[in-house]
């Protein structure tokens, strides 16, 4: 395919783009968030803890109630989940990837629709989730959502 200029004019405007998002507050914030929680050491042990767990846990969900842990296991990878999820530094970097999340979704949206108003835009990443399938149907056996 040949580079015509409009072609070169898009990329130059795509990169410009990224660009930006790379040096925005948000971004800024996420890498912040991400540095704290990463050099903390009681973040990363309940990170540790909670992974090994999930481990049991994912062998637990294959029998589902009749594997003989699985009240114990369920009660365990809940307690972790919200233990992690409560520390400082661990609620302060999903809030970040939250936000940025929501950036890139309203990014996302501006340029679809700066090509048409029909153009469908899966939010809240479902693209990228294994939940839905990022086709932006917003059918019922689809977790996508349609804007």
């Amino acid at each position: 395919m040949l580079a015509t200029m409009e072609i070169v004019d898009t990329l130059d405007k795509s990169e410009a783009l990224g660009q930006m998002v790379l040096e925005s507050d948000v971004m800024q914030n996420f890498y912040r968030a991400k540095e704290l929680m990463e050099n903390d050491p009681k973040a990363q042990k309940l990170i540790h803890y909670f992974m090994g767990i999930k481990d049991s846990y994912d062998e637990v969900e294959r029998f589902g109630r009749y594997h003989p842990d699985y009240s114990k296991i369920m009660k365990e990878i809940r307690v972790a989940k919200r233990e992690m999820d409560m520390h400082e530094t661990v609620a302060a970097y999903k809030m970040a990837e939250t936000n940025l999340q929501n950036l890139l979704d309203e990014i996302s949206q501006l340029v679809a629709f700066s090509v048409s108003d029909k153009v469908k835009v899966p939010l809240d990443g479902a693209a990228l989730t294994d939940g839905g399938c990022g086709c932006g149907s917003g059918s019922s056996g689809c977790g996508c959502q349609v804007s």
